[in-house]
């Protein structure tokens, strides 16, 4: 019998105490097998809606259902054991108010068996994370460009150039901060706008496409992969996987032409 310690999770308590210390790694995942190998480097992992763009070539993530996120979910929590597991609320799941929002959060975090939730949102969704938070469910905010908005937004744009959208998005992370959220995901805004609600904040801020200067950074996996296209600009390729994943199928490919295998006595002896 193994005298070692089940490896314990971290919690969304941990993270919001994160705030100015050491800067908190994340990455999206989508999937079991990915899920466990960036496991031991990250603080969280972000079951992200844009598994409907990245997996599914959606337009947008729009059409994210509840039952997708359910599913990749139960996978990455499956293949990952340190990591605070967060799952997206899908378009459509929480705007109508905090109770029926609360029914699907409820059946998000029993199906999966995640940590936390991030929805995305200002003012208006102050009252739901409040409820939320009531209620035992740990909430992540998103301001900025929210994706689910993109077709209020007129598209994929940086946002906060004006005086006036700034202080909107200003007000939204505070009052989702005010409502109890443990940490607010920051995306596409200016750089000094997202300095600005770092310094700000009084919990952890992760950017992505909001420049070096919030707790936490936050990638695509796939994009920072290269498996990608395009990768937005903001984005450093860490690695050209796409290339390589090419390479391997190639040779594969060779080696079923030209009959490249081992003999079936040799393959399980």
């Amino acid at each position: 019998m193994s005298s070692q310690a089940p490896t314990q999770r971290i919690t969304a308590p941990q993270i919001k105490a994160r705030k100015g210390a050491r800067p908190i790694v994340s990455l999206t995942a989508y999937h079991a097998a990915m899920a466990a190998v960036a496991d031991c480097y990250c603080d969280f992992l972000l079951v992200g809606d844009s598994l409907g763009m990245v997996v599914y070539s959606m337009e947008t993530t729009v059409g994210v259902t509840l039952e997708l996120m359910v599913a990749h979910g139960k996978a990455v929590v499956k293949g990952s054991k340190k990591a605070l597991v967060v799952v997206d609320m899908p378009f459509g799941t929480y705007e109508e108010g905090p109770e029926q929002a609360f029914r699907n959060a409820v059946h998000i975090m029993k199906e999966t068996g995640c940590g936390a939730l991030k929805l995305e949102g200002g003012s208006w969704l102050a009252p739901t994370v409040h409820f939320f938070v009531e209620r035992g469910i740990p909430v992540m905010g998103h301001v900025g460009l929210t994706p689910q908005r993109i077709h209020t937004l007129g598209g994929f744009k940086i946002q906060g150039r004006e005086r006036i959208t700034a202080k909107t998005i200003e007000t939204d992370a505070l009052e989702i901060e005010a409502a109890g959220a443990f940490a607010i995901l920051i995306e596409g805004v200016v750089e000094n706008l997202a300095a600005r609600l770092t310094r700000g904040l009084k919990v952890p801020t992760i950017g992505i496409g909001a420049s070096g200067t919030c707790d936490g950074q936050i990638l695509v996996m796939e994009d920072m992969l290269g498996l990608s296209k395009p990768v937005p600009k903001f984005v450093r390729k860490y690695a050209a996987m796409a290339e390589m994943i090419e390479s391997a199928f190639k040779t594969y490919a060779d080696d079923v032409k030209t009959r490249k295998f081992p003999g079936e006595m040799e393959m399980y002896r």
